[in-house]
């Protein structure tokens, strides 16, 4: 049953949606302001928020931006006696899923409900679980920007999900009817990459028996996603900037170009700008992707969410029927853990667990045999028996926090060259822009 929080001052208003919604077969909770709204909405599993715009303690607006941190996936309506068109504007771009005046048909208002709840549910992504509020910011600026045709540069770590998110802003964007096209780029040598991407002739190289297609004209209309960007030859690049610049191909051989309409979303695990200073990526090349930045955060930025993250995959994996629970101990552990491979590595221990599992709980054997089982976590403050190495890297990542990610000002606080910043960054495997979760 889709559960529906009503935000609204006025009495009687509450009341006939209240009734409304109940007789369609909705759960309803209501709420007269602002606080009383997200202290209800913290405690239930609201797959809507229907609020008014202009309420004694707050706004709707206000209600819409803290559902959006919460949880992204919430669809939130709101309503206005005061047709305004900046009020309009102003929805539209913090991401409101509708904007509607009254007085409006209840018929009408429900409609649009259901349209959009079963929308969240179809966009949603697989495995993108999470709480943290860096975490919930990626994935709603992801969302945002799925509605704009503007291509899109995800930087991360290896297994923390970059595809995943590559796929959620093809389903949220007005191309979802449209093809999503996938090409690893550190998959092919050069010669064979830039026949997969850009297409041949028949006899334009040994072996092209015939014409073929490339990836850019098969996801013309959709989303093209260049896999791992940083590892595509120096060579081919300048062919890929002249075919985002102009939006045609040329195929190997061919003497016509072909027009194509495709949004391109890249990502990459490797330091794009580090790769520009050693003349290994193309800067402009770069600047054509980060139309729209988006940096995922290391599993190990995101302990709030490893818990919340373990149960999602014991449910995903367990045999149908099965209920399995974690022992708090083992979730401890967990916590404590740095994961260098990221959700994956998360992903591949809870069903190694699983399917051991013997019982209802999952417990410490799960670390048995485990790298997991005797991995030091990065502490949160010096203290005597540290290595060096722990104690490093901590200064570096308190250091780049306090600073906001500024890497000139992190070397001057530190008295080190800023080649030693960007060295220690790699070394450690600090994401390029930090951001931590509170």
């Amino acid at each position: 049953m889709n559960q529906v929080l009503i935000v609204d001052d006025d009495p009687g208003m509450r009341t006939a949606l209240d009734i409304g919604f109940r007789r369609h077969g909705w759960s309803v909770e209501t709420a007269s302001g602002t606080g009383e709204a997200l202290a209800k909405f913290r405690r239930g599993q609201h797959s809507l928020v229907v609020t008014d715009i202009r309420m004694p303690d707050g706004d709707g607006f206000t209600v819409m931006r803290s559902i959006q941190a919460l949880a992204p996936s919430t669809a939130v309506i709101l309503l206005t006696a005061f047709a305004s068109v900046p009020d309009a504007v102003e929805a539209m771009k913090s991401g409101a899923c509708d904007y509607l005046v009254k007085p409006i048909s209840f018929e009408r208002l429900e409609q649009a409900a259901r349209i959009l709840v079963a929308r969240r549910a179809t966009t949603a992504g697989e495995d993108l679980v999470g709480r943290c509020p860096v975490w919930l910011r990626v994935v709603e600026r992801a969302r945002q920007a799925a509605a704009t045709n503007a291509d899109i540069l995800i930087e991360a770590e290896s297994g923390t999900g970059k595809e995943l998110l590559a796929r959620l802003i093809h389903r949220c964007s007005p191309r979802r009817d449209r093809p999503f096209v996938p090409v690893n780029c550190a998959a092919f040598p050069e010669t064979l990459l830039e026949s997969e991407l850009f297409g041949h002739t028949k006899g334009a190289f040994t072996g092209a028996a015939g014409e073929r297609a490339g990836k850019f004209e098969l996801a013309n209309g959709g989303t093209l996603l260049l896999d791992e960007i940083g590892d595509m030859p120096l060579s081919l690049q300048p062919k890929l900037l002249r075919v985002l610049q102009e939006r045609e191909v040329d195929r190997l051989g061919g003497t016509r170009s072909i027009k194509v309409d495709v949004r391109v979303i890249a990502t990459t695990n490797r330091p794009l700008e580090q790769m520009i200073e050693a003349g290994t990526f193309r800067a402009d090349l770069f600047y054509r992707l980060n139309v729209v930045p988006l940096t995922i955060p290391p599993l190990r930025e995101r302990k709030a969410d490893i818990a919340v993250l373990a149960e999602h995959f014991a449910r995903r994996y367990a045999a149908a029927g099965r209920v399995l629970s974690l022992d708090p101990e083992l979730v401890r552990r967990l916590e404590d853990y740095d994961w260098p491979g990221n959700v994956r590595e998360l992903s591949n221990l809870v069903r190694r667990a699983v399917v051991l599992a013997s019982g209802q709980t999952i417990g410490l054997e799960a670390l048995e045999n485990m790298k997991l089982a005797h991995a030091e976590p990065v502490p949160d403050r010096l203290e005597p028996g540290l290595s060096l190495v722990h104690v490093e890297k901590r200064l570096f990542e308190l250091t780049l926090t306090a600073t906001g990610g500024n890497r000139s000002r992190a070397a001057e606080m530190l008295g080190v060259s800023l080649r030693t910043v960007r060295n220690k960054i790699r070394d450690y495997g600090l994401p390029p822009r930090r951001s931590y979760c509170p």
